[in-house]
């Protein structure tokens, strides 16, 4: 079953942050992740308007996902958002088609 990272991030230093976001591509390829958004348009319709970059990357499997995220390759890469350049929060969600489970 497909599982979704869900992110939200803040950057605060975009040349920073971009250090990070050029190599995350290749390192979701990786591990089976398709982007279906990142970074694109938006409109926040209900909470805080804090955040100002939104991701949604698409995993043949949870552990697929969670295996990216805790891998060599991507925590490497996070460094250099993690310096100051962006604040970001992340959930792995199973998809459940609906049935609450």
């Amino acid at each position: 079953m497909p599982a979704y990272w869900l992110a939200r991030s803040k950057v605060k230093d975009p040349e920073g942050y971009k250090r990070y976001t050029d190599l995350v591509p290749d390192i979701l390829r990786k591990y089976g992740g398709k982007p279906l958004s990142r970074g694109g348009k938006y409109q926040i319709m209900e909470g805080p308007e804090y955040f100002n970059r939104f991701i949604v990357v698409e995993f043949p499997t949870m552990q697929d996902a969670i295996n990216c995220f805790e891998s060599e390759d991507y925590q490497a890469a996070a460094a250099f958002r993690r310096d100051g350049s962006g604040e970001v929060e992340n959930v792995i969600v199973d998809a459940t088609e609906g049935d609450g489970t």
